[in-house]
């Protein structure tokens, strides 16, 4: 079983998913008693979604027929279209695999040349609040003179902005001192140094299905293996979740429950303590990425994740940054954790990075003290941007279908046909940068039928990306203004 995959919470032990569980969830797509092309089209869908795992052993073709009520020449005849389209392999006497066709993998639009008119959808960030900004600088370089006379090296962050994202966290339900702070630069150093130290090649980590592109690239990198767990439109199954962890006894896992990257899901508590339990149970580390957490549009901010947690969160690590609060320019990020952890996190820092830029950290120190009157500003233009981005894709695409979601950075767009890859090839030549839902499955490969569009960019430049976009679907390169699937690919409806 290539990475481990495939188990999803059900039968680890033959990577095989249950007859009724596929059933439950193949007929909830294509409805009771389908028939072999909806069958089929069902178990697809469910691959490039993320509900079932690539690489997954299908159920044997007689058991899977009784339990859908069906005969045995229909699930025979929607494998077979299944491997004919390149959604499946067979191995006689091995069984049925779910594959992905040749070309259909993990792809990267390139960055653009300096001086392009391109703009860039690839990177859900805004650009800051440019008073705020400047006004934080000015004041932070009076405190440069008295850092000045030191060597400015400070492996574990300031001390002063420790003990202000100490408070704030303690402000927000979790108490914490401040040596249970790391200062880093960047909330993706975070990951990378916690996930190293605590991760060995070979083992096992639970991560949501998708999930930050980012993170997934460290985890290949290290060589940990995935075991994904489905993020759909409902939101996170703790149940299916429990189960993975019961099953796989992963060490790790990464989990961000605040406004998701990329569904824009909220995890509601009660499956948040119920995660928490099972983890405790299992002895599984929690790697939470509080990123995007304060970018709440309908709804309160959510209080941490490990203040839910019996003494804290004993093995919960937490990430947070300032980059989607105020900006990813300014590189300064954390960890929270067990002070003794965070001593082995620096040990580990310092080999590659000694300290982070003091300027910087006494820049984020003025912005964490502006912090209520900053969101209490950006938020209200980010929901504007969203319902207005939501407002023009309804009328140029009327087939794509996405939900609201109630925070974060961007719409996670079902565009009906696994076609990502091909659009945004095709909207760069029309001079818009914008990632498929490929680089976000933990996978590679599958959601070839999503698109993460962010609402970060103003107005003006939104109504121009949608137009190009729209011009690039009209070109129909690819097929891309056609009603079928890919060229050379069959038909998925008689």
């Amino acid at each position: 079983m290539a990475g481990g995959a495939g188990v999803h919470g059900l039968d680890s032990a033959a990577g095989r998913p249950g007859a009724k569980r596929l059933a439950a969830l193949v007929t909830g797509v294509a409805g009771e008693r389908p028939g072999y092309r909806a069958l089929a089209q069902g178990m697809r869908t469910l691959l490039l979604d993320g509900r079932v795992a690539l690489h997954t052993r299908l159920p044997a073709e007689r058991g899977f027929a009784v339990t859908l009520g069906v005969s045995r020449a229909t699930v025979t005849a929607a494998y077979d279209l299944l491997r004919e389209s390149g959604y499946a392999r067979s191995r006689r006497g091995a069984g049925t695999w779910t594959e992905l066709p040749e070309g259909a993998r993990l792809t990267s639009v390139r960055t653009p040349e300096a001086g392009e008119d391109v703009i860039d959808l690839a990177i859900a960030a805004p650009g800051a609040l440019a008073d705020e900004l400047a006004a934080a600088y000015a004041a932070a370089s009076q405190d440069v003179a008295r850092h000045a006379l030191t060597p400015g090296y400070h492996p574990y962050g300031l001390a002063e902005l420790r003990g202000a994202i100490a408070e704030r966290y303690t402000r927000r339900g979790l108490p914490t001192r401040p040596e249970q702070i790391l200062v880093t630069s960047g909330a993706q150093q975070a990951v990378a140094l916690t996930l190293t130290l605590l991760g060995r090649p070979g083992d096992r980590i639970a991560v949501e299905n998708p999930s930050y592109a980012n993170a997934l690239s460290v985890i290949r990198q290290l060589g940990l293996r995935t075991a994904p767990v489905p993020v759909t439109e409902d939101g996170w199954d703790a149940e299916l979740f429990g189960a993975t962890l019961r099953q796989s006894a992963p060490r790790l896992a990464y989990l961000i429950p605040d406004f998701q990257n990329p569904t824009g899901r909220l995890m509601p508590p009660d499956q948040r303590r119920r995660i928490i339990a099972d983890a405790r149970a299992t002895g599984t580390w929690l790697v939470v990425d509080e990123t995007i957490a304060d970018i709440a549009l309908d709804t309160p901010t959510p209080p941490p994740f490990a203040s839910l947690a019996p003494n804290g969160g004993e093995q919960i690590v937490t990430v947070g940054s300032l980059s989607k609060g105020h900006w990813s320019g300014l590189r300064v990020g954390w960890v929270r954790a067990g002070a003794r952890l965070i001593t082995e996190l620096t040990a580990q820092r310092v080999m590659a990075d000694m300290s982070g830029s003091v300027l910087d950290q006494l820049v984020a120190l003025r912005l964490l003290g502006r912090e209520e009157e900053i969101l209490r500003r950006r938020l209200p233009l980010l929901r504007d941007q969203r319902d207005q981005l939501a407002g023009l894709l309804g009328q140029e695409f009327p087939d794509w279908r996405w939900q609201v979601p109630p925070g974060g950075m961007s719409l996670w767009i079902d565009l009906g046909r696994p076609i990502a890859s091909a659009l945004a090839g095709a909207a760069l030549r029309h001079g818009v940068r914008i990632e498929g839902g490929s680089r976000f499955g933990a996978d590679p490969g599958t959601f070839e039928h999503r698109l993460r569009w962010p609402y970060t960019q103003p107005a003006e430049v939104a109504e121009e990306a949608v137009r190009r976009v729209a011009a690039a679907v009209d070109a129909g390169v690819g097929g891309l203004g056609q009603a079928g699937d890919e060229p050379g690919r069959p038909h998925w409806v008689a």
